[in-house]
């Protein structure tokens, strides 16, 4: 019996040895370059990654730059700008808010437009904002910043609920637009009067703009190519508002505003395209 328990000892002893070299092994192993770790150290990182970007290559880029603020001030309007102008042929533009309750912000589609989208969203807790840019060979470039909050910028009623007319006045747009680059650009700034409500309080349901789609209007009132396409989630601000930098094609005379929230409000507005006016310091953050 000695002996058996000996030579069991031995073989169990050898099993724990050769899961720690495994281990180890696996420690050791260099990182993957299909799959490169976050440089900020989000831990929710990976999993969005496999959920938001569908396996599709993945690379961290100094290119695409996030601006938000170190600090939040107001957790339920947190300015946010992800500018990927640096890089050639974006197809889409992607914000994430790591550890919000719903992480993806927004995704957008700048067809006739510079890669550029600045807005306001809600954050739930300190987290890390990612900024993301496909190119057209379907190469995801990404970049973030760290946010500290206090919290509970998601959870929080919106305050428009404090109104007796509020319903009154939902989809409401208002719109500005400046001609830049001697005319061939038009930097679009719009607000849209609406909740935008996360679901999370008890008793209320999601209530936000779901789609919003920016379309040129030509010469002779004909309609023109779709110039920019936001599909707009949860954790965008209450009154969203987005700052884009559009590439209209000559004779456009106005930008046609189309969207709707989910519950199928409609949302629509028709912007006159003015002459050439000096356009506003992108540098400031929206809303300021």
């Amino acid at each position: 019996m000695t002996g058996l328990w000996t030579n069991g000892a031995i073989a169990a002893r050898g099993a724990v040895v050769g899961l720690a070299l495994s281990a180890g092994a696996a420690l050791a192993a260099p990182p993957d370059p299909a799959n490169p770790p976050d440089p900020l150290g989000s831990v929710m990182w990976e999993a969005l990654r496999d959920q938001y970007f569908a396996g599709a290559p993945v690379q961290f880029d100094d290119r695409v730059k996030v601006r938000a603020p170190l600090d939040a001030e107001d957790t339920r309007a947190v300015p946010i700008a992800v500018d990927a102008t640096a890089l050639d042929q974006v197809v889409e533009v992607a914000a994430i808010a790591d550890l919000n309750p719903f992480p993806l912000v927004l995704r957008y589609h700048p067809m006739g437009a510079a890669p550029y989208i600045a807005t306001r969203i809600k954050i739930q807790q300190a987290t890390a904002v990612h900024g993301a840019a496909r190119t057209a060979d379907g190469v995801w470039h990404v970049s973030g910043v760290m946010v500290d909050a206090a919290g509970g910028g998601c959870s929080a009623p919106p305050l428009s609920y404090a109104t007796k007319d509020w319903a009154d006045h939902v989809g409401e747009v208002q719109a500005r637009v400046w001609r830049t680059d001697e005319g061939k650009a038009a930097r679009l700034r719009l607000r849209i009067r609406h909740p935008n409500d996360t679901g999370l309080v008890p008793g209320i349901p999601a209530y936000f703009v779901e789609s919003l789609s920016v379309r040129a209007r030509l010469d002779g009132g004909v309609s023109g190519p779709e110039l920019a396409r936001i599909d707009s989630l949860e954790p965008v601000s209450e009154d969203p508002v987005f700052l884009l930098d559009l590439r209209p094609p000559p004779g456009t005379t106005a930008l046609i505003l189309r969207g709707r929230d989910n519950q199928g409000g409609e949302i629509s507005a028709t912007v006159p395209l003015p002459a050439l006016i000096p356009a506003p310091d992108l540098s400031r953050s929206v809303g300021q």
